[in-house]
């Protein structure tokens, strides 16, 4: 590799270099760009750049690839879209999975993809410093392993693949400490079996809220549902067809308005007015809302008719806990044994990534929204930020594997050229005088 070459050339030359990076106990010069995460992510970068012949270093923070799948989601999950809308680059679904395949077969597809691509990251390495040097030109990534032990990693690319939901987003509600029942996140919950005959507050009407509560019934639990905001609640089939996969046919032919109209009337004749049930949507339709703010609509997979029958019911937001008991903003009090929060993920990346340009301090989010925020300064790329699942990861890594297949093929093009040079000098210097 060119890059490497240069390494070397400024190891021989400046002592300044070996001064700067003989400061970390232990160092690694990686021959490609180094990947923070291995979710679907950051896997689909390194099967990209793998099938282009160019190494790369995966780290990640867990012991295991998709961690957030394998760990931190419950029993019945299943994906939310048809399997042909989240397949990784290279690579589909077996045939034999169904259209929404389960937890279990999609980490299975996970792990059958890392192998196919002998894609190997080192786990338990969790970054806690990714910064560009300017005086030698390259990125430092300073981690910590198990037992405590330091390695920094010397790198020309580097490729934020930690993701929309590095993180669960807890919210401090007045009275927490005061309940004295089980409040967990999402991330720590299994399934309904454990909150059996149990009253349990779920905060949250996203799809992991409104699953969740489904989940509870199904384990004669006693759920109710905090709606603190309006949401969009659509069936995941219509006409036959995925909801998700009937938007994007449209979208092909109608403006989003029109589209949006037409899956608020099929939704109205299919659901009926959810506004009655407490759920008031949005001004905005579901995928122009989608498209400004990343909100994704809830896809309807038996919970509203749950709700309709009194098995789940609706409450507005929290204003106060006290010991097994929520006072809600209505003024109404009612006990409780638990409560479950599915008020989701945040990304961590401005913990760790110590750059101003590309990333916003405020949300860990590129700055510059989709389809235009892969790519940021100094060979530092973002992959799984763009709000639209791994379909946008997948596009992501598509680019990003082939701008740093472009970058690469620019900078070893001057080499070349010289190498050439040399190569016909010492050729015509060595043939005999006529």
């Amino acid at each position: 590799m060119e890059y490497l070459r240069e390494i070397e050339g400024k190891q021989a030359h400046d002592p300044l270099f070996d001064k700067i990076m003989n400061k970390s106990s232990r160092r690694v010069f990686v021959p490609g760009p180094v990947i923070v995460g291995a979710g679907p992510s950051g896997l689909a970068v390194a099967a990209c750049l793998k099938d282009k012949g160019f190494p790369s270093m995966v780290l990640e923070r867990s012991s295991c690839i998709a961690s957030l799948w394998q760990l931190k989601t419950y029993d019945r999950l299943r994906l939310h879209l048809p399997k042909q809308f989240c397949e990784l680059p290279l690579m589909g679904f077996p045939s034999e999975f169904p259209t929404y395949p389960t937890k279990q077969q999609f980490i299975q597809y996970l792990e059958t993809y890392a192998r196919k691509f002998e894609i190997r990251p080192r786990f338990n390495e969790t970054v806690l410093h990714a910064e560009y040097d300017k005086v030698i030109g390259f990125w430092r990534v300073k981690t910590v392993g198990k037992k405590l032990e330091e390695t920094e990693y010397i790198c020309r690319w580097l490729v934020a693949a930690t993701g929309e939901n590095a993180e669960a987003v807890v919210p401090k509600i007045d009275g927490m400490e005061e309940f004295g029942g089980d409040i967990r996140h999402t991330s720590r919950y299994k399934s309904g079996e454990e909150f059996r005959c149990k009253k349990v507050l779920v905060v949250g009407c996203g799809n992991s809220g409104m699953e969740v509560c489904l989940d509870l019934c199904n384990h004669s639990a006693k759920p109710s549902l905090v709606v603190r905001d309006t949401v969009h609640v659509l069936p995941r089939e219509m006409l036959g067809k995925s909801t998700f996969g009937l938007s994007m046919w449209l979208l092909k032919w109608l403006p989003m308005r029109l589209v949006d109209r037409f899956l608020l009337i099929v939704s109205r004749l299919m659901l009926g007015d959810t506004a009655r049930l407490g759920l008031d949507r949005p001004g905005l339709g579901p995928l122009e809302l989608k498209n400004m703010s990343g909100k994704t609509p809830v896809l309807d997979v038996g919970t509203l008719a749950k709700i309709k029958s009194g098995d789940v019911k609706v409450c507005p937001g929290i204003k106060k806990l006290r010991r097994h008991t929520v006072e809600f903003l209505d003024g109404k009090i009612e006990n409780f044994d638990a409560i479950i929060l599915a008020t989701g993920y945040k990304s961590n990346v401005p913990f760790w990534l110590k750059e101003g340009d590309m990333f916003s301090e405020k949300d860990g989010f590129p700055k510059r929204p989709f389809p235009n925020g892969w790519r940021g300064e100094c060979g530092l790329y973002a992959v799984g930020f763009t709000k639209r699942g791994i379909l946008g990861a997948s596009m992501d890594a598509k680019r990003i594997a082939e701008d740093i297949e472009r970058c690469r093929d620019e900078e070893a093009a001057p080499y070349d050229h010289h190498h050439r040079s040399v190569l016909l000098l010492k050729s015509s210097s060595s043939s005999p005088s006529p």
